[in-house]
């Protein structure tokens, strides 16, 4: 992909402004594969999604990413630092087809799970509720010793080998980070989004330009797009020079 214009990524973000959460992702995935229709990005498994865009956060904003938790035992605030390659998963070849999992004597047909159903359980009230949810969405159809059975009576513990089975075929779609405090001990696994992280970053990034724009034109008086025009390092010259007026 070609890299955008400051001004093409102030377009891109204002774009998202007026899209609920889920639909972010779609947003940047168009930037992130812009010769792929919105429909076949739409349908991408979330692993395949979230390669994506690791390699999209890593053109933007560089490969070292730097966040912030919490210890949920002594609420120690902890300043996290890793590489993107370290969260890169080797992930089987992933596709939108249909798969299957014999688990005694039934056979359950599934599909992975994309940003569509993600769309689609968005309003969900409860977590379990949306997990639930969501499953159902991926289960195509179940057959008992032959026999086809509605998706949704396949037993508990069947259920839980299918969802176990899209977790092993989409790892990148779940990225579990071991975390320890050093002022307790304490251990334990966050879930790194990087969809809400690299949209995070993207909306910081764009309100101090928008916020540079302003100072640039109240103290120049040019206009938006030849301000954007400027490099970065320009701008932040410029600024300098307001600050020290």
């Amino acid at each position: 992909m070609r890299a955008l214009t400051t001004a093409e990524w102030l377009n891109v973000w204002e774009a998202g402004l007026r899209q609920r959460p889920p639909a972010w992702v779609l947003t940047l995935l168009t930037v992130a594969c812009p010769n792929l229709a919105v429909d076949t990005l739409a349908q991408f498994s979330i692993g395949q999604r979230d390669a994506c865009l690791l390699t999209l956060r890593e053109m933007l904003f560089g490969s070292q990413v730097a966040t912030l938790t919490e210890c949920p035992k002594c609420k120690t605030h902890l300043e996290l630092t890793f590489e993107i390659k370290d969260i890169r998963v080797a992930s089987p070849e992933t596709t939108s087809a249909p798969e299957a999992l014999s688990i005694g004597e039934w056979r359950v047909h599934f599909r992975l799970p994309n940003t569509l159903d993600l769309l689609a359980i968005a309003n969900a009230q409860e977590l379990d509720a949306a997990r639930h949810a969501l499953y159902l969405r991926c289960l195509l159809h179940a057959e008992r010793n032959c026999e086809v059975i509605s998706a949704d009576q396949v037993p508990e513990q069947a259920a839980r080998a299918v969802v176990a089975q899209m977790a092993e075929l989409d790892p990148q779609g779940d990225v579990q980070l071991a975390l320890a405090c050093p002022a307790c001990a304490q251990q334990w696994e966050a879930n790194f989004d990087i969809v809400r992280f690299l949209w995070a970053e993207l909306d910081a990034w764009a309100i101090r330009t928008v916020r540079d724009v302003h100072c640039l034109a109240s103290a120049y008086g040019w206009n938006e797009a030849d301000i954007l025009a400027l490099s970065s390092w320009r701008r932040a010259m410029y600024l300098e020079l307001i600050g020290q007026g």
